[in-house]
């Protein structure tokens, strides 16, 4: 028997103090929900989950980008609806004019409104604009061209749908005006030029509608897109909480059983202590 070391108590505290630590880490992970809180809790699962959570961001926002590519095809759509109702009210215009049951003056009547819908439709290539963003060029269009003309100055907005850099896609930006749509050369003042404009703007009626369609097609694609970036981001989530994520059941079970053998640590180092008090009983 010796006094000078408590070699059953060393023991006994080293092996509290390692049910203790344990105990700390389970609480940490039960409080925090997490598995892995440093890199020293599972190295390679920490760069893993780290690497998958800057996916998943990158996720998240293309699907806000997305939905703003959505919003921008149907700002574009709406604004040539109205673009398509005023040519087809040209076109009713036109034919009337061309009837020869009206005089110079109903004529100049009927091309007086013709004139207010070309102003209206200038207005609405130049003004129309999402955020800021002109989805159309009022500008001149190169000479010889036949409508839709793409813009010679930044023809493509350019949507990035994706968490990588070549994740984009881009929404052609047309030119939009008067001569944008070839509608310069309309006249209805007289029965001729009527008859001559009809055909004019029937072609301009097809360009707006080859645009429509193409905002139309961004759009399908963009709700397609949105749909497949909502799925694997929601499948990465779930990669990632199975990496990071605590598996509460598992860890109260060790908490539980580490809390018991800390009980146990307690009572075996009070025991262990009082072994020295046993030499005075030889000292007595």
């Amino acid at each position: 028997m010796i006094i000078q070391h408590n070699i059953a108590g060393i023991n006994s505290s080293r092996n509290k103090g390692i049910t203790e630590g344990k105990m700390k880490k389970s609480l940490e992970k039960l409080s925090s929900g997490y598995r892995i809180n440093r890199a020293g809790d599972d190295a390679a699962g920490l760069a893993i989950s780290e690497l998958m959570r800057s996916q998943i961001r990158g996720l998240d926002q293309a699907m806000r980008n997305t939905n703003d590519g959505i919003g921008l095809t149907q700002t574009g759509d709406g604004a040539l609806a109205e673009v398509h109702a005023m040519l087809e009210r040209m076109k009713t215009l036109a034919i009337q004019s061309a009837n020869g049951t009206y005089d110079s003056v109903a004529r100049g009547n009927l091309d007086a409104e013709r004139q207010q819908l070309l102003e209206e439709m200038d207005r609405i290539g130049q003004t129309t604009n999402f955020d800021e963003i002109t989805l159309f060029d009022a500008g001149d269009p190169p000479a010889g061209f036949v409508p839709p003309e793409l813009s010679g100055e930044d023809p493509d907005i350019t949507l990035q749908i994706g968490h990588s850099k070549e994740e984009t896609m881009d929404v052609p930006r047309y030119y939009m005006s008067t001569k944008g749509l070839a509608l310069e050369s309309v006249d209805i003042s007289t029965l001729t030029k009527a008859n001559d404009s009809v055909a004019m703007i029937d072609n301009a009626i097809e360009a707006v509608a080859d645009i429509r369609a193409g905002f139309g097609a961004s759009q399908n694609h963009l709700e397609h897109t949105y749909q497949n970036l909502s799925v694997t981001s929601e499948n990465m989530t779930s990669a990632e909480s199975r990496i990071r994520d605590t598996d509460m059941a598992d860890e109260i079970t060790s908490f539980t059983r580490d809390n018991i053998m800390y009980q146990a640590g307690n009572s075996m180092c009070a025991q262990a202590n009082s072994l020295p008090e046993m030499v005075m009983n030889l000292l007595r």
